[in-house]
């Protein structure tokens, strides 16, 4: 069956397999739109609660009112399920990965009002690699959902198109920063373009690709929901999981079992895992 995003991405598969990257405008239904703004505000809750309760103002990359990575959690929540295994991403997913899907991470990431703190330029893929060299994989596909309206002004995501970095079958090495803890992969001079979407829109791109993101000067919070899949088991050198693959599509036909999902959670997933780092 054809549907209004299946022609709006294979409109743009040309630019996603040449630049890295596609926007879909308001692909996201209304009611997970509602679902996943609860949602973040739900897991915004729950990690203050537990950050109060260790006498922490910061966790790892996360900053008390700042701003927000939480990671890997959907299998606490009765409905993110519906939206990250359902027909848009599927869709989505189909199109731009093949037939054989899994998810292999998904995180908010929340940008507190009037807040700094943008991100350096790096490839998703960037941080995979730096962290088990030795382990190849094949691209992945990185979907940045809005959950706001999104600009230059609250800190939206800038994308640095392939035929502009030479990253369309590469990985670029990647220097750590210490003061950030950001892996930087890019310093030159190109701005990259900004991706200027409505909320109800999703920007997927490649895990090759070269992206930043910028401050939010606004007096509201900008809210993203990533969900990241990808069309092998991504595995460490030594053989264990890389993050998460969670079955999705096989053939072309969702298989995902979210009953099996919830009571076998340890299939799919390394318990160990550290989110790979996106923004």
């Amino acid at each position: 069956m054809t549907t209004q995003i299946t022609t709006d991405i294979e409109a743009q598969k040309k630019q996603f397999f040449d630049e890295g990257y596609v926007i879909l405008d308001r692909v996201i239904p209304e009611e997970h739109l509602a679902m996943l703004r609860e949602a973040c505000s739900y897991f915004i809750s729950e990690k203050d609660k537990g950050m109060a309760q260790r006498g922490v103002e910061r966790e790892g990359l996360t900053h008390k009112g700042s701003r927000y990575f939480i990671a890997n959690q959907y299998r606490k929540h009765a409905r993110l399920h519906e939206f990250i295994f359902g027909e848009v991403m599927a869709e989505l997913t189909r199109a731009l990965l093949g037939p054989e899907v899994y998810l292999f991470n998904e995180q908010w990431v929340v940008k507190g009002a009037e807040v700094g703190m943008s991100f350096s330029w790096h490839q998703d893929s960037g941080y995979v690699h730096h962290d088990d060299p030795n382990a190849g994989h094949k691209p992945y596909l990185t979907c940045w959902c809005a959950l706001d309206d999104v600009d230059e002004r609250n800190g939206t995501v800038y994308i640095l198109p392939h035929s502009k970095a030479g990253t369309h079958n590469t990985i670029i090495p990647h220097k750590h920063d210490p003061d950030t803890n950001d892996l930087i992969g890019y310093t030159g001079g190109e701005p990259g373009i900004p991706m200027i979407v409505r909320a109800g829109s999703i920007v997927a791109f490649s895990s090759y690709a070269f992206h930043r993101s910028g401050a939010n000067n606004t007096d509201k919070m900008r809210r993203i929901y990533l969900a990241q899949y990808s069309a092998e088991e991504i595995r460490r050198k030594a053989g264990n999981l890389w993050a998460q693959a969670v079955p999705f599509l096989k053939d072309g036909e969702n298989v995902y079992d979210h009953e099996y999902d919830i009571t076998h959670a340890e299939e799919y997933a390394n318990p160990k895992v550290i989110s790979p780092l996106t923004e």
